[in-house]
């Protein structure tokens, strides 16, 4: 019964968060804009970053409500899919939040069937304090290069 009732706030949580995310996005952004950067290949874009954003799910209102971003800093195209190497860029580097984006804006970006991998700027490890870099290693799921 503990579990069922854990899981139910679990899920109303997500919910809640999902929702309030959606708000914060479309305050900062612009629908049609991002509806049309979604239906464009990114194999096919000029400027990689705004058509990222758009593909990215509630980890955009995290970095959009925080002053920070995404820089791209190399791609490679293989199979028509991409791998990409992505920086974080203004109060995202100094973020204690900052593991948690990496994941998120990962596992986003990697749900697009254009995007084989996503990984980071190892740079972005001497952001982090010693016990950030610790637990990003040991728990974060991503992988710098």
């Amino acid at each position: 019964m503990d579990d069922e009732l854990l899981e139910q706030y679990r899920l109303e949580a997500a919910a809640a968060m999902e929702v309030e995310a959606s708000k914060r996005i479309a305050e900062t952004s612009n629908p049609e804009e991002d509806e049309l950067l979604r239906g464009q290949s990114l194999l096919d874009v000029e400027d990689m970053v705004p058509a990222l954003l758009a593909r990215l799910g509630p980890v955009r209102a995290a970095l959009d409500g925080h002053g920070g971003g995404i820089a791209v800093t190399n791609k490679e195209i293989k199979n028509n899919q991409l791998s990409l190497v992505l920086d974080l860029t203004g109060a995202c580097l100094s973020c204690g939040a900052a593991p948690g984006t990496l994941q998120g804006v990962k596992n986003d970006l990697e749900a697009d069937r254009e995007i084989a991998k996503v990984s980071f700027c190892s740079s972005l490890l001497d952001t982090f304090d010693e016990l950030g870099r610790e637990f990003i290693l040991a728990h974060g799921e991503v992988d710098f290069v």
